[in-house]
């Protein structure tokens, strides 16, 4: 967890730079639950987390992913499998402070490195002109294999 912190620190250091595109970390972890017990070692889990839109005011997604245990996954070693959930909601007026894409490739909104090298998590944003609506996609990278695994969640824009 300490190497995941560090991470992104220098993730953090390296877009505030304006080296990469504006990614935002999760503004609370919600909870968790743990689904393996380690005798030895921490337990696998799900983890519950809360990221808020940087461009849009008011939306916030909520998302639960698998964290895995043991030595390995406290030291930042283990790979996280690439199982989630996201639910996004207005919590608010929606305003967006800037413009937002319209192009069927849509814009990462939030990646974080789910292991040492070469895989990554993200939410990317896409927007639905003719129903107005911001749809949001959890996804997984990997260098090799990407994951089929995704979930997506849709906010009405009034």
């Amino acid at each position: 967890m300490r190497l995941l912190q560090l991470m992104s620190a220098a993730l953090l250091t390296v877009a505030g730079m304006g080296a990469l595109p504006n990614l935002v970390l999760a503004q609370q972890e919600i909870g968790a639950v743990s689904t393996t017990f380690r005798l030895m070692s921490p337990n696998d889990k799900v983890v519950i987390e809360r990221y808020d839109d940087p461009k849009v005011d008011n939306v916030s997604c909520y998302l639960s992913r698998a964290e895995t245990g043991g030595w390995s996954g406290a030291m930042g070693l283990a790979e996280d499998p690439s199982r989630f959930s996201i639910a996004c909601r207005a919590v608010g007026p929606v305003t967006m402070k800037g413009k937002i894409p319209t192009d069927k490739k849509g814009e990462v909104v939030f990646s974080e490195d789910t292991s040492i090298m070469f895989k990554e998590l993200r939410i990317s944003r896409f927007y639905d002109t003719q129903k107005n609506v911001l749809v949001y996609l959890v996804w997984s990278t990997k260098l090799i294999d990407g994951s089929p695994y995704n979930s997506i969640s849709v906010v009405p824009l009034n």
